[in-house]
């Protein structure tokens, strides 16, 4: 989160990207920080992913991924 408040500063669009469990824990840190950036949660758990599995949740949310960056 801190990344992409310093990019958004930058005039770099950012999205926060995290796995759904982190929902709770992105509104907290956002509201600590003052900042809620743009925010997209995949499937959890990825731990013990295989590379065919990230890549279908990546297939999955690069669409939205890409609508959240560019406003659309």
């Amino acid at each position: 989160m801190h990344d992409i408040a310093d990019l958004e500063r930058r005039g770099v669009p950012g999205v926060f990207v995290a796995s759904e469990v982190f929902v709770d824990a992105a509104q907290i840190q956002g509201e600590a920080l003052g900042f809620q950036p743009e925010r997209l949660f995949v499937e959890h758990p990825i731990q013990d992913r295989t590379d065919a599995e990230m890549a279908e949740i990546a297939d999955k949310a690069v669409d939205q991924l890409i609508a959240k960056l560019t406003g659309n």
